[in-house]
């Protein structure tokens, strides 16, 4: 997918809003436990529920490798409607993946060919090499987690590194690789007063934030700090959407939690205007 046309969605729907598919069968209803494949069932509820409401889905990878094969399964499935059904949908794969070249070529393959995702996560600490591989397909968008939003995040990513924190240091040398064009960042809602300096060095590019809601994130100041004219922002709720309850009404608590969020982000968009 094209930018111009992730963009375009925003403006259409109003919304920047990405829905985080972390699919946990110890947390979705008990009545889909009899379903055949549990998994894609309460994943297609929840798309068809609040497709309208969102411009992005993002399987977390981890949530599906935890079943194995039936696992994978659900995953193709779940690609496979989503793609059917709504192909304007931008899609990440969350699989934080980052290996030697050509390593990193088949997973680029097994996401963007394979399972068809316009994006995926990429953990940048092996350098330029493991990156670039998934820069080469044609618009298809390779997201580098440049600053998280777990507490962990202080770690390393916050360290100085000569003259700069490190995950600026990321940021700064990403721009140096081919097709770079194609990088989005992970820039965590929890560290929302950081925004205002990763756009003094990717002033235009898409970030996604997670972090807003049940982590305490703020979308106010994830805008403030965060928006471009063209949004630039790509922001995940994961559980607070997803669980919204457990009962057989659960497709449409998670509809109300989204719309809750989209009205926010129509808020917020319109001060763009």
């Amino acid at each position: 997918m094209k930018i111009e046309e992730l963009v375009s969605q925003i403006k259409q729907k109003k919304s920047f809003l990405c829905v985080g598919l972390d699919t946990d069968l110890d947390k979705i209803p008990k009545h889909l436990l009899d379903e055949e494949d549990p998994i894609f069932s309460f994943n297609k509820a929840i798309i068809d529920a609040t497709h309208d409401l969102c411009v992005a889905y993002k399987p977390n990878i981890a949530f599906y490798e935890a079943h194995g094969l039936e696992g994978w399964k659900a995953l193709e499935r779940t690609m496979e409607y989503l793609n059917a059904e709504y192909p304007d949908i931008f899609t990440i794969a969350d699989a934080k993946r980052g290996d030697i070249g050509n390593t990193s070529t088949r997973y680029a393959k097994a996401f963007f060919e394979t399972l068809n995702f316009d994006s995926i996560t990429i953990a940048p600490y092996m350098g330029k090499d493991s990156v670039e591989p998934f820069l080469e397909f044609e618009n298809k968008h390779t997201i580098l987690l440049a600053l998280t939003s777990n507490q962990g995040a202080f770690d390393f990513q916050t360290k100085i590194v000569g003259d700069n924190e490190l995950y600026k240091e990321v940021l700064e040398v990403s721009k140096t690789y081919n097709n770079s064009e194609n990088l989005m960042y992970v820039i965590g809602a929890t560290k929302a007063s950081y925004l205002e300096e990763v756009r003094q060095i990717v002033p235009e590019s898409f970030l996604l934030v997670p972090g807003v809601g049940a982590q305490g994130g703020s979308l106010q100041e994830v805008c403030k700090y965060g928006m471009t004219k063209n949004v630039g922002l790509l922001v995940n709720s994961s559980r607070g959407i997803l669980y919204a309850s457990q009962g057989h009404d659960f497709a449409k608590m998670a509809r109300n939690q989204a719309k809750n969020m989209q009205e926010q982000m129509q808020k917020e968009l319109a001060k763009l205007n």
